[in-house]
């Protein structure tokens, strides 16, 4: 079955108890037999080859068990996700309770694909006799896949990354978007000139947007139809008169590390002039709002940025000024504040305990989901239910600590969930 495989099919198992792997291709078979009618059996899928055996590894600690489900697939792509999703009815293996979440779906025939030009790169580096020819061939092989990399975006060229990040950066033409992937930067979309299209405008509404423009007037005058048109949270320039395509891998880093945010340029007349000036005056973006890797190694040594109540010129004198009240520094300390305190807020922290933001508890769903920064543990005064533990588990919360809980569906095994009790 391997060899006329499309798309293997992958998923963890977490049970309540020690399993081996028989209990787990009888759970498999046993919860999905009926469920998916008799085209999408499994047993009749295996004995007709469309489905390769079920591969389980699974080990025990701490009396719970932990496993990986590998299934080669020969059905389309449809069918083979419908597959998938029925993995995760399966709830029991053996006497004990199990969750199973499908974590991938591998295009088989990609995979080789990419393993044709590795190897295919490492052999041209081999011919030692002939290095210019095997240089220039390597060359070609890695500037062949970087256009591969490049897809489209409704039309607009962009990286691979555009329809599934958080984050997003504007650029102008093709060739921005090439001289970032090369650079490992795989959610551009560029613009391709200075009438905005429609797409990228939605596109600034939904995403956190970087616009990265070439230091000119062409650049000005696609930021202010950004403007006009979409809603844009940062932005950088390519050094004056320099375009984004020409500037090397530390100098496109510069310019992401040191993006403004939008209000720091709105309405001047020559916003890449104005951004180029501000020599620090204009506050960087904060940490964690970069939409990639590299951007965000870029962006981790600047200081984030500080809220100021408007009224700067108060001093220490002022009779007037009290105190804040300290910032509990210790998870158990937010609990206190929050849930013990019944404020009726979500607080989200980052891996040091700091508060990144916090709002009212009926608004945690679209807090975690909008929120720039990913927390690293949330407190919410409140019943945490099944839509709000989903977006944290997307958002890569570590933790998640409640007032109480709904009755879940599914938990995701990512996300531990502790009740403000067991503090």
């Amino acid at each position: 079955m391997q060899d006329s495989a499309k798309y293997l099919i992958h998923a963890d198992i977490v049970a309540d108890g020690v399993v081996e792997r028989s209990d787990v291709v009888g759970a498999v078979f046993g919860q999905t037999e009926g469920l998916l009618g008799d085209e999408l059996d499994l047993r009749a899928l295996q004995e007709s080859s469309k489905v390769g055996r079920i591969d389980v590894a699974v080990e025990s600690e701490g009396g719970r068990s932990y496993g990986e489900v590998t299934i080669a697939s020969g059905l389309d792509k449809v069918e083979t996700a419908i597959l998938a999703a029925a993995l995760e009815t399966i709830d029991r293996v053996g006497p004990c309770r199990a969750d199973f979440e499908v974590t991938k779906l591998e295009d088989v025939r990609a995979a080789k694909r990419r393993e044709v030009v590795d190897r295919a790169t490492d052999l041209l580096a081999e011919f030692e006799g002939e290095v210019a020819r095997s240089a220039d061939l390597i060359e070609e092989v890695r500037q062949t896949v970087r256009v591969e990399d490049i897809t489209e975006y409704d039309g607009l060229p962009a990286g691979p990354r555009v329809s599934d990040s958080d984050a997003i950066i504007v650029v102008e033409g093709r060739a921005d978007v090439r001289q970032l992937l090369k650079y490992g930067i795989k959610n551009a979309v560029a613009v391709e000139g200075t009438d905005v299209p429609r797409v990228v405008a939605d596109l600034t509404r939904e995403r956190t947007v970087t616009a990265f423009l070439d230091g000119d007037r062409g650049g000005d005058l696609i930021l202010k139809e950004l403007q006009q048109v979409g809603d844009v949270d940062y932005v950088a320039f390519a050094p004056e008169h320099q375009s984004v395509e020409d500037l090397a891998r530390d100098e496109v880093m510069t310019a992401l590390r040191e993006k403004v945010q939008m209000e720091a340029v709105a309405g001047a007349s020559s916003p890449h002039e104005s951004v180029a000036a501000t020599d620090g005056s204009a506050r960087p973006a904060p940490p964690g709002s970069a939409a990639t890797p590299d951007e965000a190694d870029a962006a981790s040594a600047d200081e984030p940025a500080t809220k100021t109540t408007g009224d700067e010129s108060a001093t220490e004198d002022d009779g007037d000024a009290t105190d804040a009240p300290a910032e509990p520094e210790t998870l158990a300390g937010h609990v206190q504040a929050v849930i013990d305190a019944e404020r009726g807020d979500v607080v989200l922290l980052d891996g040091e305990f700091q508060e990144l933001t916090s709002a009212p508890a009926s608004e945690a769903f679209d807090t975690v989901a909008d929120v720039e920064a990913t927390p690293t543990t949330i407190v919410l005064d409140g019943e945490l239910d099944q839509r709000l533990l989903d977006v944290a588990a997307q958002r890569g919360v570590e933790q998640i600590v409640p007032r109480s809980t709904d009755d879940f569906v599914k938990q995701p095994t990512s996300v531990r969930v502790r009740t403000a009790e067991q503090f």
